[in-house]
């Protein structure tokens, strides 16, 4: 009975199977498989599905809503709150005395853990339903022939190997299947290889199919490849995890590594932690021996701490990244993982592949030559009746001449013609042949083939004239030499190096008393009329695509399956310049250390495979770049699922769009420019956020130690904290609507704790400045100096710190003069003014004696004008100081 091992890796017994079975012949290949022409019985189908399991690859299947939602609530920030949370719960309610209970601290930071977590639950939730509704199968039967029953249609999942397939045109191949019986059979394996025009497919046995790469097997289809003409039966070799799209798929249920955005946000949390780690315990240990009230210093410090956790960090930034989901929506952009818009933003190396992104993913005919070189309507004629008057199934390069778009003033050509007789296509010849019945009762063969095989039949050639244009009755017909043959293939050579797939087109006449059985005998003494050539050419919007990113300091790379050739001439048709090519067979010859070194010098990859694909992906990140990828094939999803941002369409391979971070509903690398752009503006507002709250927590710190040491009392009460942190947190919660200056959005933007840590440095201590000249002020000319008075000092300073970090937000949010050279849009402005509004009128109402503050002397307000004016300049002088010596801001 037949075995398969079950080793879950990529099966080298399977390969060895496949090859075997394309270099033996029908009758060996039956034995081999243990089955028959008249298929496999329904009892032998079943033990099979027993040993091989069902014929289905290894998919990552969607998270349910409750761990999606887990994962929603897994950051570093939300577990320092939600222990703060815990610990306030334990102090202010479980531990306190009936009379001293209070919810308020516990409620204000569970509501921010809770608004926090469930808006990115929504979103990604929402995405993920979105992406699960574009999978789906081109097709999920196939037609089977088995033992005793009639040929009936099955599910994919049920094929066995030995299991007998018919195919037709427009079938999706089910497994690895060898290919029995064949007639005009062109497979589409562009999934697999990234190349366009479909391959020519044969029973004949490969005698030396163990040395030869599987895709190159013409005896061999693969799974999830598309018959595009013709029809087969076939055996099948391999199934589910064990056909050549299975061992890509193995690859894609593994754990998705890190991407930039991961690596950066880790980055600069861990350095916001530490710092709060740090300072919490310092204000604790001075305000306990300094007071002597221990408990009341724990109090306190729990409220800095909550203080200094910028516990709006994952609220803002979900809400940015949802902002920016919503906005792509618009643009037919699908955003799976939200993370992937600030990656966009980051994105400097963009490699995607050729087909259907840089091309059209259509073949066109592109040249019509006469035998000079010269373009000739005449030979369009000539083709495009070949084209019209066969009568099999029209190939794709068939469809390209009569898709023309000058063939409609050749239209009354098929009137003057009569078709006679035709010669069909077969893979020996490689050529085909109609013959017409002209006006003048002649019989006319018209052929169109393969340049060697033509060539080899072609005895004579249509010499244009002085007027370069072919007149089949008034122009010579020379004998074609080698001197002519040798300028023919040269021709064709330079046509192939632009990336075209030459035929060339030959004709003969017949006298109209032939017989009419025309035969492959009758192909000779032919006479060569010309050249055409067909392309999958550029899209219109490749290169002004290319030239935006490359205005965004987005540099694209191209990695294909296809060969060099085309891509060289695809890249130089959508302007992205080739220094120097690699081929996939180089790049294993070439070590991680050796690739990486010369990485800046390739813009091509071409002939990879898909371990290859992300073997690149892998070696540019080592090198610091944030990269990402766009692909649509099977191929293409173990380097989607590498790179920092993975791009699909919705029209590509399942596989790949299960491994897509983004999905495109348009193939277009303008719609790329677009979400760049959103996820620059999108970093832009979350590292707003990040700089003003560590520059204002640093700053507040040292208030807060100076303020402890110095003063009798506590300078602010815990309660009235927590109220000032969240007034201030409400006024952030408007930045996802803030907009970016021009200048920001032109070259990529990554996290930088470095960056970060300076502006903590050289911004921070400016508010100290002016919360001491605060301290000044209260303690010295309205004498809030004792215990008695503490509340006046305490109020004060609320104010004050309240209106000068909601200011600062204008100053910060850009590089320029705030409110001259840059306005924040209107939510900014409007929920800024509506706080700093909240924080002067606090005092002076009802809620004033919940917080434990009192009213401020009108003469108190002309001081804060002065001391926030002050504040202002100081910054803005700073700010330009800070950006020349330091080159940026945000």
């Amino acid at each position: 009975m037949l075995k398969r091992s079950p080793n879950k890796t990529l099966n080298s017994a399977a390969l060895v199977k496949l090859k075997e079975a394309a270099s033996e012949n029908e009758r060996m290949v039956y034995a081999m498989l243990e089955t028959s022409e008249d298929g496999l019985s329904e009892n032998t189908v079943k033990d099979r599905l027993k040993i091989y399991g069902k014929n289905e690859i290894a998919t990552q299947k969607a998270p349910s809503w409750l761990k999606q939602f887990a994962h929603s609530f897994f950051n570093p920030f939300n577990y320092i709150l939600a222990c703060i949370a815990v610990i306030s719960l334990l102090i202010d309610v479980i531990f306190a005395s009936a009379d001293e209970r209070d919810f308020s601290t516990t409620i204000i930071i569970s509501v921010m853990l809770l608004f926090s977590t469930v808006l990115r639950f929504i979103q990604e939730f929402r995405s993920n339903k979105a992406a699960e509704a574009l999978k789906k199968m081109v097709k999920t039967s196939c037609l089977t022939k088995r033992k005793f029953t009639e040929n009936k249609e099955i599910e994919i999942t049920g094929i066995v190997p030995g299991d007998i397939i018919i195919l037709s045109a427009g079938d999706m191949v089910p497994a690895d299947c060898r290919i029995l019986k064949s007639k005009d059979l062109f497979i589409s394996e562009s999934i697999l290889t990234g190349e366009a025009l479909p391959v020519e497919k044969n029973p004949h046995i490969i005698r030396d199919a163990k040395k030869q790469n599987p895709l190159s097997l013409s005896n061999i289809c693969f799974m999830g490849t598309n018959v595009v003409s013709g029809s087969a039966t076939v055996v099948v070799v391999n199934t589910g995890i064990f056909t050549y799209f299975g061992s890509i798929s193995r690859n894609m249920t593994s754990k998705r590594p890190e991407t930039a955005f991961d690596i950066g946000v880790n980055k600069v949390s861990f350095l916001l932690i530490r710092f709060m780690l740090i300072m919490t315990p310092v204000i604790f240990l001075i305000n306990g021996w300094v007071k002597g009230d221990w408990m009341q210093a724990l109090l306190f410090a729990i409220a800095v701490a909550v203080g200094l956790t910028p516990e709006m960090l994952p609220m803002i930034v979900t809400a940015n990244l949802a902002k920016g989901a919503v906005n792509m929506s618009k643009k037919k952009v699908i955003v799976k993982r939200l993370n992937a818009i600030q990656n966009i933003g980051a994105m400097d190396i963009l490699c995607t592949d050729k087909t259907g992104t840089l091309t059209l993913d259509k073949i066109v005919l592109e040249t019509h030559l006469n035998v000079q070189g010269i373009e000739d309507d005449e030979v369009l004629k000539w083709a495009y009746l070949n084209s019209f008057h066969q009568t099999g199934l029209k190939n794709l390069l068939d469809q390209a001449v009569l898709n023309h778009a000058e063939v409609h003033k050749l239209m009354k050509a098929d009137e003057l013609y009569l078709k006679v007789d035709e010669i069909p296509f077969d893979f020996e010849r490689r050529r085909m042949s109609v013959i017409l019945k002209t006006s003048k009762g002649k019989h006319l063969m018209i052929s169109k083939g393969a340049v060697e095989e033509m060539l080899s039949l072609c005895k004579y050639a249509l010499d244009p004239g002085e007027d370069h244009s072919l007149h089949i009755e008034n122009d010579n017909i020379v004998p074609l030499d080698n001197l002519m043959k040798q300028k023919i293939i040269r021709m064709s050579e330079k046509l192939n190096l632009e990336g075209q797939r030459v035929l060339l087109i030959a004709i003969r006449e017949f006298d109209g008393n032939h017989l009419l059985n025309y035969s492959v005998s009758d192909e000779n003494h032919l006479t060569l009329a010309g050249f055409i050539g067909f392309l999958d050419p550029a899209k219109p919007s490749a290169e002004p695509s290319i030239k935006a990113l490359h205005k965004l300091g987005v540099e694209v790379k191209v990695i294909t399956g296809d060969n060099d050739i085309v891509a060289k001439k695809i890249c130089h048709d959508v302007g992205i310049p080739v220094n120097t090519i690699i081929l996939g067979d180089k790049l294993d010859q070439v070590s991680d250390e050796e690739l990486s070194k010369n990485m800046d010098l390739y813009s091509v990859f071409a002939k990879v495979n898909p371990l290859q694909k992300q073997r690149i992906i892998k070696i540019l990140k080592a090198k610091g770049h944030t990269v990402g990828f766009m692909g649509d094939g099977i191929n293409d999803a173990a380097a989607i699922k590498e790179a920092d941002v993975g791009i699909s369409v919705d029209t590509g391979a399942d596989i790949a769009k299960e491994s897509a971070d983004i999905i495109l509903l348009e193939k277009d690398l303008m719609v790329l420019r677009s979400g760049v752009i959103y996820g620059r503006r999108t970093f832009g507002n979350i590292i707003k956020y990040i700089k003003m709250t560590a520059s204002s927590n640093f700053g507040n710190m040292f208030s807060m130690i100076g303020a402890s040491a110095l003063l009798p009392f506590l300078p602010m009460l815990p309660l009235q904290i927590l109220t000032q942190n969240l007034l201030y947190d409400v006024s952030q919660s408007s930045i996802p609507w803030d907009t970016m200056d021009k200048d920001f959005l032109k070259s990529p933007k990554k996290w930088e704790a470095g960056s970060i840590k300076k502006f903590m440095l050289y911004i921070g201590p400016l508010s100290s400045v002016f919360d001491y000249a605060t301290f000044a002020i209260m303690f010295f000319i309205f004498k809030a100096n004792t215990v008695e008075q503490q509340s006046l000092f305490q109020t004060g300073w609320f104010v004050e710190g309240l209106l000068s970090q909601t200011l600062i937000v204008h100053i910060i949010r850009t590089k320029k003069i705030p409110f001259v050279q840059s306005w924040a849009t209107a939510p900014v402005v409007a929920l800024t003014s509506l706080i700093m509004l909240i924080g002067i009128i606090i005092p002076f109402t009802p809620a004033a004696a919940y917080l434990k503050m009192q009213p401020l002397p009108l003469s108190y307000f002309p001081y804060l004008a002065g001391i926030l004016t002050s504040y202002c300049v100081l910054t803005q002088l700073v700010k330009h100081w800070f950006i020349k010596k330091f080159g940026q801001w945000l």
